[in-house]
């Protein structure tokens, strides 16, 4: 089988997405983002790539926080709306019910079955991005969306994105457990 070189392109793979949230000129706003990824494992940091342009990275400067939080699939709406307008035009610091962790200036979403509280440590420059680094200081979820103890990703109905076809998917079967599905193959190597 061939490869077919597509270019120095984004790859169509999937991405959770995520509200963004910080304070910006005194009041909650939120955009959508899927660039976002684990940055460390100890101490727990998450890491969010955001266009330099972005009305929500001098607020995030300011403050020193930002939240992540993880909608499902049925907020597919108003999660492609915090996308697609901008804080600068439109107040979308009414459009939740929030509330707030340790941290006052990183506002979380009631309805999101996941909501990540970062202090910010870190701000890269990456072409035309800032990857802001945060330190996370709680994770918030609620029982509904726990089996025996663990994040259960079919309750939470995460919203997933594949670029650049710019689709919203829902998540799919579990495949395999990971951490030992290759011990399978390791045995096979000896």
């Amino acid at each position: 089988m061939d490869k077919i070189n597509l270019g120095s392109t984004i790859p169509a793979y999937p991405m959770p997405v995520s509200l963004v949230g910080a304070f910006v000129d005194g009041k909650p706003n939120f955009l959508a983002v899927a660039w976002f990824t684990m940055a460390s494992y100890k101490p727990p940091r998450i890491a969010i790539a955001l266009g330099k342009g972005h009305y929500t990275n001098p607020g995030i400067r300011e403050n020193k926080a930002f939240s992540v939080c993880l909608p499902s699939e049925d907020m597919v709406e108003i999660t492609d709306y915090c996308g697609i307008v901008s804080g600068k035009k439109t107040d979308k610091s009414k459009i939740f019910d929030l509330y707030y962790g340790e941290l006052k200036t990183a506002p979380l979403i009631r309805d999101c079955p996941l909501c990540v509280e970062c202090k910010l440590v870190e701000i890269l420059e990456s072409g035309l991005n800032e990857i802001f680094i945060g330190e996370i200081v709680g994770t918030y979820t609620e029982e509904r969306f726990l089996t025996d103890g663990k994040l259960d990703f079919r309750k939470m109905k995460p919203l997933i994105l594949s670029q650049p076809d710019t689709s919203y998917w829902r998540l799919g079967e579990q495949v395999a457990r990971a951490w030992s599905i290759g011990k399978k193959y390791k045995a096979k190597r000896k």
